[in-house]
């Protein structure tokens, strides 16, 4: 490279585990980004106090110390990147890089060197292991010779990893010339309070910057007092204490609820914290929307001068969680994602739903899908193969709802249930907008198509999924048509509008015809006198129950039902598909003229309409005859024997 150094197999050891990535050393730092994704770590070259390099089994390690107190060590480094890269910090950076050796000898007597925040323990002149104070969470003298360090259970060190470095003792002889003491403050008191006065612990950590008190999460659920310190991030609750490091901190998000006194601020980070077994990726705190703060930070002068001059105000006045992200983001440097431009029906951010049996809300951002605040899920629009949706599971296409169903590319699904009808529109011109992919019940990628799966029984378009169905039951679409599956989509009803009489007159001309676009049990055939049959009908209602129940065959003499301009369509195309796409399955031929018919204009489909509406014409004036000459003739008979 032009200007620094690429390493693809390097890995990032200490806080959060071990993690293989990406290092770029160039002349303005360093940055290293994480194999599949995640939170970068950018150290800028004014910010480096030091390097050291050290030869490790089979690797050679690059310790990286910045101005912060953060001590990074990469892993992976062959022998002769560690010459090339020496030569680049001494002539870019002005740093000559130390060089350390490591100790394998297993002795556990040597000597401890306390340089900045961080404790190195030495053996001869080698290294055994190296630790950093700023995980220190308290310290504890134990007797007068023993001194131990207890690290922050539920930090981000370790997060990542099965095992966690707990807590370790030292054991500090009186005659320790290191740390010289006295009767009255012997020498591992001494040592103790050297690591409280560097260690972030109780009053001899550094002071926070800012404090805002009885802060409402929602996850981790409690109410914490909050600090913001120059490094860190601090939630103080009754029974937990979380410690976060702001390299810790990805992203900042700043979500307004709809109609509602609250504000949702979210701190998402990599690695997550830990609860017991549970990780938190996502802080979800809540702010009252109105609430007003006049407060000011407390910071060194020549500190923020020289470095937060241009990243912070000395004092704040406007709505807390605003002066909450300003401050935090001025320490932290994140990035802060607010709505973007989707809106709501009701003019809101996100749209009401529940995800695995949990109500809240799913925000469409511009990069992202945000669903608040239990479980809080984060899906970037990156990580999405396709979108799709789908009627509400309760009920039929007239419910007031719709489920929408996002597919990561991971295969792994998210379905979030009870979204309102009228927000389809809204979410389905932002989804399109962003060039996702839209998958519905017939693969149809279009509003209209998609808007099939939601119609009502009275809307014109055609569902796809719906004709593919009767497709499959029909086989041919010469058969009879399924009964189960007919809707009459022209006029959204039954020729007969009395289903009652054309059950009646059904039943005594002898013939099981159904009422067209009636979804009606079979009826055995009837007696041979029509005027038994219909007595039972209408007398014996424990007798006609139960004809309704059985099933009884059609009368191969009945008039063939209309069909619609799609199967038109479909009878004219079909063989053209399978010849032009040799193999293809039933169902795909089904999918494929779905999309074809959806995406034709009105002049296109004419032609197939007007065949549907003179088929409708034919069927019903077949019908007509199929029912009434029978009973014409019956009563004709009876007047002529009658005479």
């Amino acid at each position: 490279m032009a200007d620094g150094h690429l390493f693809n197999s390097i890995s990032l050891g200490g806080r959060g585990g071990t993690n293989p990535g990406q290092l770029r050393v160039h002349s303005g730092g360093i940055v290293w980004k994480k194999q599949g994704g995640g939170k970068a770590v950018e150290v800028d070259k004014s910010d480096l106090i030091g390097l050291t390099w050290m030869k490790v089994p089979r690797s050679n390690q690059l310790g990286v110390r910045t101005r912060d107190g953060l001590y990074y060590k990469f892993t992976g480094f062959r022998d002769q990147d560690v010459s090339s890269l020496t030569t680049f910090f001494q002539t870019s950076c002005g740093i000559a890089p130390e060089e350390k050796q490591l100790s394998v000898s297993g002795k556990n007597w040597g000597e401890v060197d306390l340089n900045g925040n961080m404790l190195t323990f030495l053996v001869g002149s080698k290294q055994a292991f190296e630790i950093s104070l700023a995980d220190v969470a308290q310290t504890q003298l134990q007797g007068k010779n023993d001194v131990m360090l207890e690290f922050h259970v539920d930090d981000t060190t370790g997060a990542n990893e099965k095992d966690s470095l707990m807590e370790i003792s030292f054991h500090v002889p009186n005659s320790n010339t290191e740390f010289l003491g006295d009767e009255n403050r012997p020498a591992a008191q001494v040592f103790r309070d050297k690591i409280v006065s560097m260690a972030d612990v109780g009053a001899g950590g550094e002071e926070a910057v800012v404090n805002f008190d009885g802060i409402a999460i929602l996850t981790p659920r409690g109410r914490y007092s909050v600090e913001l310190h120059l490094s860190f991030l601090r939630l103080q609750g009754q029974a937990n204490d979380f410690k976060i490091q702001f390299s810790s901190v990805v992203r900042l998000f700043c979500l307004p609820k709809s109609n509602q006194p609250h504000t949702f601020v979210v701190v998402t980070l990599d690695p997550p914290i830990r609860k017991g077994q549970t990780l938190y990726p996502h802080i979800v705190m809540q702010f009252e929307t109105d609430a007003v703060v006049d407060t000011s930070i407390s910071m060194n002068e020549d500190l923020y001068n020289s470095k937060y001059k241009d990243k912070l105000e000395l004092t704040y006045k406007g709505l807390i969680h605003e002066v909450f992200i300003s401050i935090l983001r001025g320490l932290s440097g994140a990035k802060v994602t607010r709505p973007g431009k989707f809106r709501s029906s009701q003019d809101g951010y996100a749209v009401k739903s529940s995800l695995k049996a949990e109500d809240g809300v799913l925000y469409p951002l511009e990069k992202s899908f945000f669903f608040l605040p239990k479980p809080p899920t984060l899906i970037l629009h990156d990580e999405i193969d396709y979108v799709e949706f789908e009627r509400h599971a309760a009920g039929g296409s007239n419910m007031h709802y719709f489920d929408l169903l996002i597919r990561l590319k991971t295969e792994q699904e998210h379905l979030f249930r009870n979204i309102q009808r009228n927000e389809y529109h809204n979410l389905f011109d932002f989804i399109n907008s962003k060039g996702l992919k839209i998958m519905n019940l017939g693969g149809v990628q279009t509003a209209d198509g998609v808007a099939a799966v939601l119609q009502n029984d009275e809307d014109d378009a055609v569902d796809p999924h719906l004709e593919r169905i009767k497709n499959e039951a029909g086989g041919d679409e010469s058969d009879e048509e399924d009964e189960d599956f007919v809707v009459d989509r022209d006029d959204g009803g039954s020729p007969t509008d009395d289903s009652g009489e054309g059950e009646s007159d059904a039943s005594e001309s002898g013939n099981e015809e159904e009422v067209p676009a009636k979804k009606k049990p079979k009826k055995e055939p009837s007696a041979p006198k029509a005027s038994s049959s219909k007595k039972k009908a209408k007398d014996g209602d424990e007798d006609g129950s139960k004809k309704k129940k059985q099933k009884k065959k059609k009368d191969p003499n009945a008039p063939k039902r209309a069909i619609s301009a799609f199967m038109f369509f479909s009878q004219a195309e079909r063989e053209n598909i399978r010849k032009t796409n040799p193999g293809i399955s039933f169902t795909e031929v089904g999918r494929v003229l779905g999309e074809r018919w959806n995406k034709m204009t009105a002049e296109e489909k004419a032609p197939y309409e007007a065949k549907a509406r003179a088929d409708k014409k034919r069927y019903t004036d077949q019908i007509s005859d199929y029912k009434n000459p029978q009973t014409i003739n019956v009563e004709s008979g009876e007047d002529s024997d009658s005479a």
